[in-house]
């Protein structure tokens, strides 16, 4: 019988729903073909969880041996059987659970009889008998596959449906009313280091400056357009846009890239020059800029327009350790409500909870 590696196994899993995530985060599912696609819709419309958890199991099994005969679950059905039952109980369903995707509770082939054989004679005794068809015709795509790297682009395919299940399930987001400066430079750190499209680093600065506003009672209007939203089309200066009354006090833009001349040429023509706009930041992840950046930068300032540079994570730091405790509690609770928002994806929830869990233990570091 064909041995498994099970620890393989739940690597592998973590690794490609990154990648799923990912795809999720910037809307671009992978590509599948038209019947691996419509086969997973019906997969993930039924109420049958084993059907696509098997089908998880199925993959991990074909991409770790060839030799392996998928629709034989169970030791003992023939030589080139699968451990289906311990690869779903150590690998595929510990995972599911973990991501917090909507899983069976236990071990997925408790839904069929046992020994049961995924083919054509088992249709007859099951009640969803569409699923269990496209679960089939599925299969049958798993043992075209040519190579690992097809698997791979299938399985990449199947945990972007498992993402998407997810983001109906409610995420319940941690909250703490206390956190000292040691800790607010450790959340901040950890979800700047999360993949998030941009998101994180515009909460947290966006927070900050929200925390400035309550702290010393500004009339500050502070407002801020969505990820992946062109300046242009909204009519914004930035990412962030702070105003008192009528006037503009400052833009802002958050950017986890690098910044070079040509985008500082194009920031100057497209939103600081039209707008009049005498104070741009760009809140950035790295400290130094290059010569020529610097050196365009002063001829705008010769011209009576700043455009500056500040580290996210530094300037937020000393700005928590200006306010004190009371800035500190506006900034945690501001940004809490930020991630708590409809439509933030779940797996940046998860990622924030994680994180504050971490903080709360004993290390918190």
């Amino acid at each position: 019988m064909p041995s498994l590696n099970y620890e393989e196994a739940r690597r592998l899993l973590e690794a490609v729903f990154a990648e799923a995530e990912k795809d999720l985060l910037s809307a671009s599912p992978p590509i599948a073909e038209k019947g691996i696609a419509r086969g997973c819709e019906v997969l993930f419309a039924t109420s049958v969880q084993a059907y696509r958890e098997a089908l998880l199991g199925c993959i991990i099994a074909r991409i770790q041996d060839k030799s392996i005969n998928i629709r034989q679950p169970y030791v003992g059905q023939g030589p080139t059987a699968f451990n289906g039952r311990t690869l779903d109980e150590k690998a595929v369903n510990p995972f599911l659970h973990d991501k917090r995707i909507p899983a069976s509770r236990g071990p997925y082939l408790s839904v069929f009889r046992r020994s049961v054989l995924f083919d054509e004679a088992t249709r007859s005794g099951l009640r969803d008998k569409k699923g269990y068809d496209a679960f089939l015709g599925l299969l049958s795509r798993l043992e075209e596959a040519s190579d690992k790297r097809a698997l791979r682009t299938l399985l990449r395919y199947l945990l972007y449906k498992f993402a998407q299940l997810r983001e109906q399930a409610h995420i319940t987001v941690s909250r703490l009313r206390r956190m000292s400066l040691e800790q607010c430079e450790t959340l901040i750190s950890r979800l700047l280091r999360v993949p998030s499209g941009g998101r994180f680093p515009v909460m947290l600065v966006l927070a900050a400056f929200s925390a400035i506003k309550a702290f010393f009672g500004l009339r500050w209007t502070i407002g801020s357009q969505g990820i992946n939203v062109a300046d242009a089309a909204s009519g914004a200066g930035g990412d962030i846009t702070i105003r008192d009354g009528g006037r503009m006090l400052l833009a802002a833009e958050v950017t986890e890239r690098p910044v070079d001349r040509f985008r500082i040429v194009a920031t100057f023509n497209t939103k600081i020059a039209p707008t009049g706009i005498e104070d741009y930041l760009f809140f950035v992840k790295q400290d130094k800029q290059a010569a020529d950046v610097l050196q365009q930068t002063r001829q705008y300032f010769s011209q009576g327009h700043e455009v500056n540079f500040v580290e996210i994570q530094k300037w937020i730091v000393m700005t928590l350790a200006t306010l004190g405790r009371k800035g500190r509690e506006s900034f945690i609770g501001e940004l809490a409500r930020s991630v708590e928002a409809e439509g933030i994806p779940k797996f940046l929830k998860m990622a924030w909870n994680e994180i504050i869990a971490h903080i709360t233990s004993t290390s918190g570091r």
